[in-house]
């Protein structure tokens, strides 16, 4: 035979008991009452996530001259403070000392990697992609069709790239150098 168990308790008095034991008890230990969190006293910097064409917003917070912590911003209406697992890890990225910050430069049949200035570096860039044009630019066709245009050199945009940022590569290159191979990373 079942023994006779107390009656339940309304809600209010469950809730009332709850509220007076918390008030009771010390969640944290002194020492981690004296500490301040981290990120006080840093500057927020705004800022957009690198990895996809969503464009989540995130806070960055710098503290003297370095980048201490990033999080999704949760005045965004994109992404309301949350990332993804690519966006958490913007921090990691940011931080990590296997991270290239410099310009390395391997002549061909070189075995060893050369540290480059990245004003050196640009103009390489541009000396190369001006060769390459003037080598392989098209006027006209065999036909007397007109098509200016170079077949030398593609281009892949990345996916945070906004409308904007794609308008002003699409008429540099291919309306300023007839650059015909355009593709975006998003499409792929």
């Amino acid at each position: 035979m079942r023994e006779k168990t107390q009656a339940p308790r309304n809600v209010q008095g469950v809730v009332s008991d709850l509220l007076e034991i918390g008030s009771r008890v010390q969640p944290f230990s002194k020492e981690s009452r004296d500490k301040a969190p981290r990120i006080r006293d840093a500057k927020v910097v705004h800022s957009v996530c690198p990895y996809c064409a969503v464009g989540c917003s995130q806070n960055v917070y710098v503290k003297d001259g370095k980048v201490i912590d990033i999080e999704g911003d949760p005045t965004s209406f994109i992404n309301r403070g949350t990332l993804c697992p690519k966006g958490s890890a913007t921090y990691q990225y940011t931080v990590n000392s296997s991270r290239l910050t410099k310009v390395l430069y391997r002549a061909p049949y070189s075995d060893h990697w050369e540290e480059k200035s990245q004003d050196w570096a640009m103009k390489q860039i541009a000396q190369r992609v001006k060769q390459t044009r003037d080598e392989t630019f098209v006027e006209r066709l065999e036909d007397g069709r007109e098509v200016n245009h170079t077949l030398g050199i593609a281009t892949l945009g990345g996916a945070t790239l906004d409308i904007e940022e794609n308008y002003v590569i699409k008429k540099l290159l291919n309306g300023g150098l007839g650059i015909v191979s355009i593709e975006n990373q998003a499409r792929i």
